[in-house]
């Protein structure tokens, strides 16, 4: 792991935001938008959009890539790259 913190700009719902990750985190992300077909700032606005929204996006984000790697190895699959 690097551990440390990559911050990464974006629009959702028409506002400019950025999110600190760690590499790992964006890494995961990445490899779900990839599974999905679909860019990561589409990804990104479909969690945010279904976070609660007591729950900061980092939060959010992080739980999706981690329920996304426990759902890929229940399936049997390598976990992706992190």
């Amino acid at each position: 792991m690097s551990g440390g913190l990559v911050k990464r700009s974006l629009i959702l719902s028409g506002h400019r935001t950025s999110v600190a990750l760690e590499s790992e985190f964006w890494a995961a992300l990445e490899g779900m938008a990839r599974a999905r077909a679909m860019g990561l700032p589409a990804l990104i606005a479909a969690i945010d959009a279904a976070r609660d929204p007591a729950r900061p996006l980092a939060s959010a984000l992080r739980v999706a890539a981690l329920h996304a790697q426990q759902v890929r190895a229940d399936l049997g699959a390598e976990p992706t790259a992190c």
